[in-house]
This record gives C-alpha cells, sequence and structure tokens, in this order.
C-alpha cells in the first residue's frame, strides 16, 4: 500500500504521515503534532469535505437498503429506515475520513511544505 493511502487509512497528516489528525472523537488538532502544519487553511476550509462524506454515505446506504430490500423483500421505504439505523453508528467513520480524505486530496492538488522547511 503506497505511504498516503496508508496515511489516510491511519488517519495522519497529509503532509509528513506521521502526526494524527484527530485528538479523540470527532475532536481534530489545529495543526499537525509532529510536523506542525496547519490542518484548515483558511474559514470554511473543511466545506469541501462535505462533498467526500456524501461520496462516502450515499453508496453504503444504498448498499444497506439493497440488503434490506433483497434479504426481507421490505418496502423502499422501511429499507430506508432499517439503512439509516445500521448506518447511524457509521456515521461517526464517514465524519472522520471525509476529513482526511479531503486534507490529503488538498495536499496532492495544492502541496504545501513543512513548515520548519519555509
Amino acid at each position: 500500500m503506497s505511504e498516503r493511502l496508508q496515511a489516510i487509512w491511519n488517519q495522519k497528516c497529509p503532509v509528513c504521515f506521521h502526526g494524527n489528525v484527530f485528538r479523540r472523537g470527532i475532536s481534530m488538532h489545529e495543526a499537525c503534532p509532529v510536523c506542525a502544519v496547519k490542518f484548515e487553511r483558511e474559514q470554511g476550509f473543511f466545506l469541501g469535505a462535505l462533498y467526500v462524506a456524501y461520496g462516502l454515505a450515499v453508496p453504503m446506504l444504498s448498499f444497506f437498503m439493497l440488503i434490506v430490500w433483497l434479504v426481507w423483500h421490505a418496502s423502499l421505504g422501511r429499507s430506508f429506515q432499517i439503512a439509516m439505523i445500521v448506518f447511524f453508528p457509521i456515521s461517526f467513520w464517514v465524519f472522520r475520513y471525509s476529513r482526511v480524505i479531503w486534507l490529503h486530496l488538498d495536499q496532492l492538488i495544492d502541496p504545501r511544505p513543512k513548515p520548519q522547511d519555509i
């Protein structure tokens, strides 16, 4: 696995690949604890992570709905309700990974050096 994919999987900094992005839960560090790069470049920076979250959530919800519909022959409305209940605990991870993926995409598109290198 590439170093970047491993950093995304482990929710690490997009610049040094070593510092944790999150403290605990949904609480993020303002900057990388290892290389000190600031995660939020500007106000509203993580708005783009909403698109990533949507891209992660819709296929998961669709998959859960399809499974419920095929296995229990439930109506689409009931399948959606059950899929939402199953998805709710996973939404925590969708939030975290959408932000980490957004950070790494931003770093690939507009790279920034480690603050010590400036």
